[in-house]
């Protein structure tokens, strides 16, 4: 094989959408930004929240309060920059999920009952063949253990998989630490870090497999 014929393996393909863009999605979309010699083509981010005071790594990259956390990652890539990069300031529910497109869909929403809404989206970028995987929890310190699971392989007492598996979702990776709200532990950096490094090497692991 020649070196042309390699670096055109090596050119980006596919689209990721990620729904859900707060602090994990945010990191997971720059994972994938900043992979080099491969990974996505498009990624496409929907979240209609905007940033608040407290979201610090939207501000230290350059977000304004009141803005659209969608807005961001455009602003990130900028003129030039070689992927397709959209973002869709709205929310996604089970009236809006022809929002929801893609080869490969992660779904990082969180706050309140959320999970139905998950199961949703799920089934829906099933339907339309495109490969999904969301979290399982994202609490923990720095020693949490952080791995991937297929829901059917996955802790049937986790809440998570518990209510996915009864909206009859199959076929779908979950990343995270097992750990939730009912845990003592808070959300830190560092494990929402490890989460996304995580989360986007599944991602390219996915669109790998679909070549």
């Amino acid at each position: 094989m020649s070196l042309e014929e390699m670096e055109q393996r090596k050119a980006p393909s596919g689209e990721v959408t990620l729904v859900g863009l707060g602090r994990l999605g945010l990191r997971t979309a720059l994972d994938l930004m900043q992979t080099h010699r491969g990974g996505p083509r498009k990624i496409t981010a929907i979240d209609g929240q905007t940033v608040s005071p407290d979201d610090l790594i939207f501000r230290m990259l350059g977000a304004e309060v009141g803005s659209y956390k969608t807005d961001l990652l455009e602003k990130l890539a900028g003129p030039g920059y070689s992927r397709e990069i959209v973002g869709i300031p709205r929310y996604v529910s089970p009236e809006t999920l022809d929002l929801v497109g893609g080869d490969v869909v992660c779904i990082a929403i969180a706050g309140g009952d959320t999970l139905p809404t998950t199961a949703s989206i799920i089934r829906h970028a099933q339907s339309i063949g495109a490969s999904t995987l969301s979290t399982m929890g994202v609490f923990g310190l720095v020693d949490a253990d952080v791995g991937a699971v297929w829901i059917d392989e996955a802790d049937p007492e986790n809440p998570i998989v518990r209510t996915l598996l009864e909206h009859g979702v199959r076929n779908h990776l979950l990343v995270g630490t097992g750990k939730l709200i009912r845990d003592w532990e808070p959300v830190t950096p560092h494990v929402l870090d490890r989460v996304a490094r995580l989360m986007s090497s599944e991602i390219l692991r996915l669109l790998e497999m679909r070549k």
